[in-house]
């Protein structure tokens, strides 16, 4: 394994430094990206979710990532282009990320109103289902279906639709997996033919087939959420859609692939 590259090192401190001093010195909050239609929003929140982690093992899994595919391309790009990919990459990650999650808010926002003016229990369930919580409120829902003119519950339940709206509004998003993702779609597409061996799937597996299938994992997920599911699938598309495209304005000229 080549040594580290300085760029890699100096973007894996910064994500270890901003990690322990989250919610210790600054609350995550206040860096995480937020939905532009959120209080919580700032416009340096494009930047910095980028080095934001939600816990150990994220933080882990995007810089192991880095660590294994990022220096052959500082090496291949230098420090200042490939800290640039980098940078677009999240950016880029980012956009596709809220333009799908403004499309799931304004779903959400329109079922709550419509929810506000006729109150209904099958309504309700389904905003529960859309927020990932119907599971959890299975007594409560039974019961609104069995007193569905109770203007108790009735109130109990607008309140509640209304709580789970303002959790999708200020839902945030953060790590480094867009540009990570960035750089897997650089390395495979600059290196196709690398061998990698991976450690969940020992068998010698191509560049180019590794990240086409996971690309393909990412799109079929984001595509088919299971309730609870908080990874930002379509991030990771939106770091290998910039990346792809950066690498066909940078790379026009070049003929051979590894």
């Amino acid at each position: 394994m080549p040594p580290i590259t300085p760029m890699v090192r100096n973007l894996i401190v910064l994500n270890v430094l901003m990690y322990f001093m989250s919610d210790r010195l600054f609350p995550t909050e206040l860096f995480a990206l937020h939905d532009v239609r959120s209080d919580l929003f700032r416009p340096h929140q494009f930047v910095t979710h980028m080095f934001m982690h939600g816990s150990v093992m994220h933080l882990f899994s995007n810089m192991f990532s880095l660590f294994i595919f990022g220096p052959l391309l500082e090496r291949y790009w230098g420090e200042k282009r490939f800290l640039l990919f980098y940078l677009i990459t999240g950016f880029g990650a980012s956009l596709l990320y809220l333009g799908v999650r403004s499309y799931e808010i304004s779903q959400m926002e329109q079922m709550v109103a419509t929810y506000l003016q006729n109150p209904d229990p099958f309504l309700f369930r389904d905003i529960l289902e859309a927020h990932g919580s119907a599971s959890n409120n299975t007594g409560f829902l039974r019961q609104f279906q069995l007193n569905p003119d109770n203007p108790a519950i009735i109130s109990e339940t607008k309140a509640y639709a209304q709580l789970l709206y303002q959790k999708v509004l200020n839902g945030a998003m953060l790590g480094a997996s867009g540009a990570v993702f960035g750089i897997l779609m650089a390395f495979g597409m600059l290196f196709p033919n690398t061998e990698l061996m991976l450690l969940f799937f020992p068998i010698p597996i191509k560049a180019k087939y590794f990240v086409f299938l996971y690309g393909a994992f990412e799109l079929y997920s984001g595509l088919n959420r299971m309730p609870g599911d908080n990874v930002a699938h379509f991030a990771h598309l939106g770091g290998m859609l910039f990346a792809y495209i950066l690498l066909r304005l940078w790379e026009r000229q070049r003929n051979n692939f590894y």
